[in-house]
């Protein structure tokens, strides 16, 4: 019923209590959830993870603060390898981040078109991360366009104007438990967009919503970020869960 769009449940975080969180989250209705890499390590953890677990799929990806120099062809071509593993639904994430110093932007670029093109080639969704870095995100979309580019912006967390301009581009709106902060724009761009354009995802272990915030997130509060979404649309809460679990599972192809 309900959907974790990204949830890094391989995560040491979880190391502890992993079968534990994942017997709420089944108690609680989830019954979709993807696992994003960061990396080549990561990536493989949570092909492991969904492996393991009808429910759980996998994303590869490489995240831009992975992205400390120029990308080597052999850590691309082992992230396209894992990438064909049959639990693999899309290529994520990725991206851009400007918002801490310290990073190479030209090098994270370059590695975001690499990334794209890996997306493109296996005729992949692409997971995007994006933060402080929209012009440079938004003009590479449009240098790298061809005609199955298509995904999602992961834990959006932009104004109703970026919001139009990710979705003329082909992207849906992944929707995290900030969405239930006092001060998040998110309420007004689910209120601008389709309900059918929208996922909902908890980044768990991070972003925990109201009234977990400040503790370790996990995929069970995803009803929450649910419910917020059908509050706004007004809209009952099965409608709205039925909705985007048909988006997530029309994306990244699952039956």
């Amino acid at each position: 019923m309900f959907i974790d769009a990204h949830c890094h449940l391989s995560f040491p975080e979880f190391d502890q209590d992993r079968s534990e969180v994942i017997e709420r989250l089944n108690a609680g209705g989830i019954s979709l959830l993807i696992d994003p890499g960061t990396n080549s390590d990561t990536s493989r953890k949570a092909i492991e993870l969904a492996s393991s677990h009808t429910f759980i799929y996998a994303n590869v990806g490489l995240h831009p603060h992975e992205v400390t120099d120029t990308v080597n062809d052999s850590l691309i071509n082992d992230l396209a390898l894992l990438a064909r593993s049959p639990k693999v639904v899309g290529i994520g994430e990725i991206g851009l981040d400007y918002h801490y110093p310290g990073y190479n932007r030209t090098a994270q670029m370059d590695a975001f078109r690499r990334m794209l093109n890996l997306a493109k080639m296996l005729d992949l969704p692409a997971v995007i991360h994006c933060r402080d870095a929209w012009d440079d995100m938004l003009r590479i979309l449009d240098d790298e366009k061809h005609s199955s580019l298509r995904g999602v912006m992961h834990c959006f967390s932009g104004d109703t104007a970026l919001a139009g301009e990710c979705l003329r581009r082909g992207f849906k709106l992944s929707i995290p438990g900030t969405v239930t902060y006092k001060r998040s724009l998110l309420p007004e761009v689910i209120d601008s967009v389709s309900l059918h354009d929208l996922l909902t995802e908890t980044d768990a272990p991070y972003l925990a919503p109201i009234p977990h915030r400040g503790k370790r997130n996990e995929p069970a509060f995803v009803q929450l970020v649910t419910q917020t979404i059908a509050s706004i649309k007004n809209i009952p809460l099965d409608d709205a869960a039925d909705a985007i679990e048909s988006t997530a599972r029309q994306l990244f192809q699952l039956a």
